[in-house]
C-alpha cells in the first residue's frame, strides 16, 4: 500500500518532473516540492490560522489560567469551554499535519531513491517507473545544480583545525548554511507565541505545561542545528528539497502573518 499509494507514485512524478524541466535533478526536485507544498495548501492553511489563532487568545488564557490552574479539572473543564467560546480546536490540525508527514517521508525516500542509484541507474530506476517514464539503458541521470553533486553532502573543504577536541576540515556549503537559516527566521516568527506559552505556564508552577513550553523554545534553535547536522551526512539533493520546502513554509507564515496584521 505504501509503495504503490506513496512512494512509487512520487519517484514517478520526480522523473517526469526532471524530463519536463529540461533534464535537471536539481530543478525538478524544486518544482516537484513546490507543486506539492501548493497541493498540501488546502490542509496546512487551516493549521497555520488556528496556530496563529491560538497565539492570539495567549493574554485570554492566561487570565484564566491563573484563576483556574490550581484545580486540574476545572482548568481543564474551563479551558475546553474557553476553546468552545472562541471557535477554536487546538486538535483541529493534527490529521493535516499527519498526512503531511506522511507526504514527507514519501518524498524523502523517492529522493532519495533516485540520488543514491548504484550501479545502472535505468534499471534500478526502471523497476519503480510506470512504462511512459521508462529510461534506456543508457540513461544518465544529470546530477548536476550549481555548484552542487546532488548525490554528495554540501559541503565545503577546509584547512584542519581543531576545536574542543575535534578536528574539522569539512564547512557547510550555501545550500545547507541557507536551509538552516529558513528554519531558523520560520522558528523566529513562531517564536512570540511560544514566550507567551511558557509566560501562561509559569503563572502555575508545576503544571504540566511548563516542560511543554520549555520543550517548545528549546525546539525552536535545535531544528536549525538538527539540520545542519543532518546535510553533513545526507546527499545534497535532500539538502535542496528542504529548503524549497522550508522557504515556501516561511513565505505562507509571512503572508498569514502580514494578513492578520492588516486586520487588526
Amino acid at each position: 500500500m505504501w509503495f504503490s499509494l506513496f512512494y512509487q507514485p512520487l519517484v514517478n512524478a520526480l522523473i517526469f518532473s526532471y524530463n519536463l524541466l529540461g533534464g535537471s535533478l536539481g530543478w525538478a526536485i524544486i518544482g516537484l516540492t513546490v507543486a506539492i507544498r501548493l497541493i498540501l495548501t488546502p490542509l496546512t492553511l487551516p493549521s497555520l490560522k488556528s496556530a496563529q489563532k491560538l497565539k492570539e487568545l495567549q493574554p485570554e488564557l492566561a487570565k484564566l489560567k491563573e484563576k483556574f490552574g490550581g484545580d486540574k479539572q476545572a482548568w481543564a473543564k474551563k479551558q475546553l469551554e474557553f476553546y468552545q467560546s472562541r471557535g477554536v480546536n487546538p486538535a483541529a490540525g493534527c490529521l493535516p499535519q499527519i498526512v503531511q508527514i506522511v507526504i514527507l517521508i514519501a518524498l524523502f525516500q523517492a529522493f532519495n531513491q533516485v540520488l543514491t542509484q548504484n550501479g545502472n541507474v535505468a534499471e534500478g530506476l526502471n523497476k519503480i517507473l510506470y512504462s511512459p517514464l521508462q529510461l534506456s539503458s543508457d540513461a544518465v541521470i544529470n546530477n548536476r545544480f550549481a555548484y552542487l553533486n546532488l548525490t554528495q553532502p554540501d559541503l565545503f573543504t577546509i584547512p584542519a583545525i581543531k576545536l574542543f577536541g575535534f578536528t574539522l576540515d569539512k564547512f557547510p556549503g550555501i545550500f545547507l548554511l541557507l536551509a538552516a537559516v529558513t528554519q531558523f527566521i520560520s522558528s523566529k516568527l513562531m517564536l512570540p507565541a511560544v514566550n507567551k506559552a511558557k509566560a501562561v505556564a509559569e503563572k502555575t508552577k508545576g503544571q504540566s505545561d511548563d516542560m511543554a513550553a520549555a520543550m517548545q523554545k528549546q525546539m525552536l534553535y535545535l531544528m536549525p542545528l538538527m539540520t545542519l547536522f543532518i546535510g553533513f551526512k545526507f546527499a545534497s539533493g535532500l539538502v535542496l528539497y528542504w529548503l524549497t520546502f522550508s522557504a515556501i513554509m516561511l513565505v505562507q507564515q509571512l503572508l498569514l502573518n502580514n494578513g492578520q496584521t492588516k486586520k487588526t
